[in-house]
């Protein structure tokens, strides 16, 4: 398989991961390469067994719109709570300004826990939340890592990406879970 390129992002390596490996890269098309794949939006049990435990397709999520998705380790972590969330959830004025329909956090957990974490952050008006329950969305775009160590299994690295149409724009992912340098709404304001 190809490496993974890297380029210069706010002056932190930022990897994007090369059209060769068959995956996810800039300029190919999200839903593509995580074909089949469906995430769960954020709610309630209640509302979970009222709408049938729907899910929501990426064509739906991506398609007819210009998107900023991110995704983490999970919810209730350290740099997740603390940074990540409330990077897009304070600039969401300035995204919205630059023509973002959606803003979308989206965690390998299921959909009830993360309704529960948008809550308490305050966030569920500014930012979409959805579930990637099985981790299915991640894997395919090979951005799983397993964080056993830290009692966490099979997640997600942390990442952030700019999609209009349902094509990548910009693909940046951390080094380490732990990092926080070039997955920011900052980051991503730079390249929309």
């Amino acid at each position: 398989m190809a490496s993974a390129l890297a380029r210069r992002a706010r002056g932190s390596a930022a990897v994007l991961w090369g059209a060769a490996r068959g995956f996810a890269s800039v300029g190919s098309d999200i839903v593509s390469a995580a074909p089949g794949v469906s995430l769960q939006k954020a709610r309630s049990w209640d509302e979970g067994v009222a709408t049938k435990f729907s899910t929501t397709s990426l064509k739906d999520i991506f398609y007819g719109k210009k998107v900023v998705i991110f995704g983490l380790p999970g919810a209730y972590t350290g740099v997740c709570s603390q940074a990540h969330v409330s990077s897009y959830k304070n600039n969401i004025d300035k995204l919205r300004a630059k023509g973002v329909d959606s803003v979308i956090c989206v965690a390998v957990n299921d959909p009830y826990v993360l309704n529960g974490w948008a809550e308490k952050l305050e966030a569920k008006d500014a930012i979409e939340f959805y579930g990637d329950f099985d981790g299915s969305f991640h894997k395919s775009l090979d951005l799983e890592i397993d964080l056993s160590a830290a009692l966490l299994g099979r997640r997600s690295h942390r990442w952030s990406a700019f999609v209009d149409n349902g094509k990548i724009k910009s693909f940046n992912v951390e080094e380490a879970p732990s990092d926080f340098k070039v997955s920011s709404a900052e980051v991503i304001l730079d390249q929309i």
